[in-house]
């Protein structure tokens, strides 16, 4: 039995997918039992309701499970304890493989969501306990958070430099690559980049958006103060938008990208295109 943390947010439910799609039997735990309908619907059974910074949840969670795909809430300040904490608790149970779902480039110490997770895979190397660690770049998925005025206003905004140039990869693809490593030999005690498309800039995601649409959309940068009160009105958190401020301010002055082989050679195949991608999300 393979246990998933983070099971109810986007990548948890993408990976038990593919997990399930495989035929294994998954562990999920989830913060709030309203999220269990939704996993339900995707096969899952046994499910641990319990906070992450709660060891007896925690504990309660690995027990009995042979495996562990480790997702942390997106940009948690507790990160690094939350990760000190189920680490000791799969050491202590023996779990045989510890999968931790990390980011590309976490030795970027200006962005402290990569940093912390960092910190967190130098805890996993020391421990011992048999491990892989993926290090995907940003989701194709974070595209459809401007579906809206995309289709309604032909306008692709982002809060840094439209020539900013970044990696993307199809969730879809990194939830595979975690079935297969999870199920498949050969892969403990490996480090691996996830990239599907490197080096792309917004004004190229906005034309292939164009492309594949057949209309004209043109990429927008959106100031960022106005872009961190939209975030408080929507209830971030102050330390997730600082820290997604510091992400922005990282992107307008560095390229983020990565190298594709690595997804190729793990999936057998090309990595997603942005333009399958849209035709998949938009179409």
């Amino acid at each position: 039995m393979i246990l998933v943390t983070g099971a109810a947010g986007k990548t948890g439910r993408a990976v038990i997918q593919s997990l399930r799609q495989r035929g294994q039997n998954v562990r999920a735990l989830i913060r709030r039992s309203a999220y269990g309908e939704t996993l339900k619907l995707l096969g899952v059974t046994d499910m641990v309701v319990g906070d992450l910074r709660d060891e007896n949840a925690v504990r309660n969670a690995v027990r009995g499970a042979r495996s562990i795909y480790h997702i942390c809430p997106n940009m948690s300040p507790d990160e690094t304890s939350i990760g000190s904490l189920i680490l000791q608790a799969a050491v202590d149970a023996g779990i045989e493989h510890f999968v931790y779902h990390s980011v590309l480039h976490p030795q970027t110490e200006s962005m402290p969501h990569h940093w912390q997770k960092l910190r967190v895979e130098e805890k996993i190397v020391a421990s011992g306990i048999p491990f892989t660690i993926l290090q995907p770049t940003a989701y194709m998925q974070n595209i459809l958070a401007h579906r809206r005025r995309i289709l309604e206003e032909g306008v692709f905004s982002v809060p840094y430099s439209i020539r900013a140039r970044g990696g993307l990869v199809d969730l879809l693809d990194v939830a595979e690559v975690a079935a297969r490593v999870l199920t498949e030999p050969g892969h403990k005690g490996a480090t691996y980049e996830l990239v599907g498309i490197s080096g792309i800039s917004q004004q190229e995601i906005a034309q292939e958006i164009s492309t594949v649409l057949e209309r004209t959309v043109r990429a927008k940068k959106m100031d960022v103060d106005a872009w961190a009160s939209n975030a408080r009105s929507s209830g971030l958190e102050p330390y997730q938008i600082e820290t997604l401020v510091q992400m922005f301010h990282y992107y307008d002055s560095f390229s983020f990208a990565g190298n594709l082989n690595v997804l190729s050679w793990l999936m057998e195949r090309p990595p997603t295109t942005l333009a399958s991608f849209i035709r998949r999300e938009f179409i």
